[in-house]
């Protein structure tokens, strides 16, 4: 048996455990990644990468690769049973928001390659085939097991999925429901009925199916209720293919992976339980209907790695922490509440849920599909479902102060504006002005600054200075003559180095 002395100790090598792994080996901190598979997940499994998570790979520079590696979808397509209403272009509504105003569909399983390769490239590496079976906290962070490995860390991160050993060795409860509905989801080749290139969704009055198209010409997963025809519990394939043929017309030759589940919408408690942090879905799960699952994840991860770093590092003390909780559970919360909400209302069989199913959604799809495209609402829409809206408060105080009301800028991960995200990938707290300062003007904080000009069609104003933090969040706004103070109150407070 080995004995591995790190910073953090990361459980569970999925798309979140390979993301974390993957920054804080970039920023210097040492990591163990153990997972008890043997190898990056061969099933697809998750596969939609959002805009904010496409800007995230771009920012730890595997951007273009996962974009080369992804099967674009460039358009939703509604739909009512063996209807379609037309197409809704993504590009539009994502439009000078993002580099990345599509949504790509790249499986769960290409994810984890291109992050674990990445990872060895950088220094890194995963121990497979070692599941963690003990987890004990030390006056010094945490003593655990794993294989053959005996491990001491400061740190803790279970990203080891909705079954969590991190969270159920530390009890923390995992509050929420359970779906009654049993689903199918089919990874399908030589798929006819859908709308090329697009995202088909299509309630039903008693069913629906979403369906993501896939690299290939005529690969799809499809997603769907897989209703129990022989009252034993069990659906087969071929009854859930009869029902998209029937209710759907939709047909497809062969499938390379069939599973059935149940959704669940849950939350943890806690996502901090002193040196033991949860992340992706040991923290939160819920329907995988709106692609939302894996990005969630990835950029729990984002956010986590550099407070941990800031911490480890000396720049800020232990409480720094507080705040991974503090901003992405309520990400989390709402994100489930949501979800449950609308696949409630997608799956309910209630006989008034199903009639207002059948009579709204051929009524409402045809106007999104005319108005949307060219509508402010459609733009929210897809900077909603792309997470690029994600709001953090920087303290409770902040938000009784505001009265509730979200800046637009501050607290939002920072406004593109065609030509400053490439300055992001330096991840560091940076100064930025666009318009309006010269760099004289600019208090001197030891950061990095940069000067940009006015940006008229975004919420940053000409004579105003941002904070924006390593993780492409802004942190702080101020004139020049405030900068220097409000700025210092806004950065990690420094403080001594934790011991080895």
């Amino acid at each position: 048996m080995a004995t591995l002395d790190c910073d953090v100790l990361v459980v569970g090598a999925g798309p979140t455990g390979l993301m974390l792994a993957n920054w804080l080996v970039k920023l210097g901190v040492s990591v163990v990644l153990v997972d008890g598979k043997e190898g990056p997940t061969r099933e697809s499994r998750a596969l939609v990468v959002q805009a904010r998570s496409m800007e995230i790979y771009d920012q730890l520079g595997l951007g273009d690769l996962v974009s080369k590696a992804a099967q674009r979808a460039t358009a939703l397509a509604p739909g009512f049973g063996s209807r379609v209403f037309g197409r809704i272009p993504l590009g539009p509504l994502g439009a000078g928001v993002t580099p990345y105003p599509w949504i790509e569909v790249l499986e769960q399983s290409r994810n984890e390659e291109i992050l674990y390769a990445n990872l060895r490239e950088i220094g890194g590496d995963a121990r497979w085939g070692s599941a963690l079976t003990a987890l004990a906290e030390t006056p010094g962070g945490i003593e655990a097991t794993a294989g053959e490995d005996q491990i001491r860390a400061r740190f803790c991160v279970g990203a080891d999925g909705s079954n969590s050993v991190v969270r159920r060795a530390r009890n923390i409860p995992f509050e929420g429901v359970t779906n009654p509905h049993l689903f199918y989801v089919i990874d399908a080749t030589a798929a006819g009925g859908l709308v090329e290139s697009a995202i088909n969704v299509r309630p039903g009055g008693e069913d629906f199916l979403v369906a993501f198209p896939m690299a290939g010409r005529g690969n799809w997963r499809l997603i769907g209720a897989a209703r129990d025809t022989d009252g034993d519990g069990e659906i087969t394939e071929e009854d859930a293919r009869a029902r998209m043929r029937n209710t759907f017309a939709v047909t497809y030759g062969d499938s390379r992976w069939y599973a059935t589940y149940r959704v669940h919408h849950r939350v943890a408690a806690r996502f901090r339980d002193g040196p033991l942090f949860l992340a992706g879905d040991a923290a939160h799960v819920h329907s995988p209907v709106g692609g939302q699952g894996m990005n969630t994840g990835l950029q729990d991860a984002h956010n986590l790695a550099f407070k941990l770093a800031d911490v480890l590092q000396g720049r800020a003390g232990d409480g720094w922490l507080d705040r991974y909780e503090d901003e992405r559970r309520p990400v989390a919360k709402t994100l489930v509440a949501t979800t449950d909400r609308v696949f409630g209302f997608i799956t309910s069989q209630r006989a008034t849920t199903r009639a207002l199913r059948r009579l709204l959604v051929p009524l409402l799809a045809p106007i999104g599909v005319r108005r949307l495209p060219r509508s402010g609402g459609g733009s929210r829409l897809f900077q909603y479902v792309s997470q690029i809206r994600i709001h953090y408060w920087p303290s409770a105080a902040a938000r009784e102060a505001a009265h509730g009301h979200r800046d637009p800028v501050v607290g939002r991960r920072l406004p593109w504006t065609g030509d400053n995200y490439a300055v992001l990938r330096e991840p560091s707290w940076q100064i930025h002005a666009y318009g309006g300062v010269a760099d004289s003007e600019v208090p001197d904080l030891g950061l990095p600054v940069h000067v940009f000009p006015a940006a008229p069609r975004t919420a940053l104003r000409p004579g105003r200075l941002y904070l924006v933090r390593p993780d492409e969040f802004v942190a702080a706004e101020a004139s020049p003559g405030e900068a220097a103070t409000i700025f210092r109150a806004a950065l990690p407070v420094k403080t001594a180095a934790l011991p080895k």
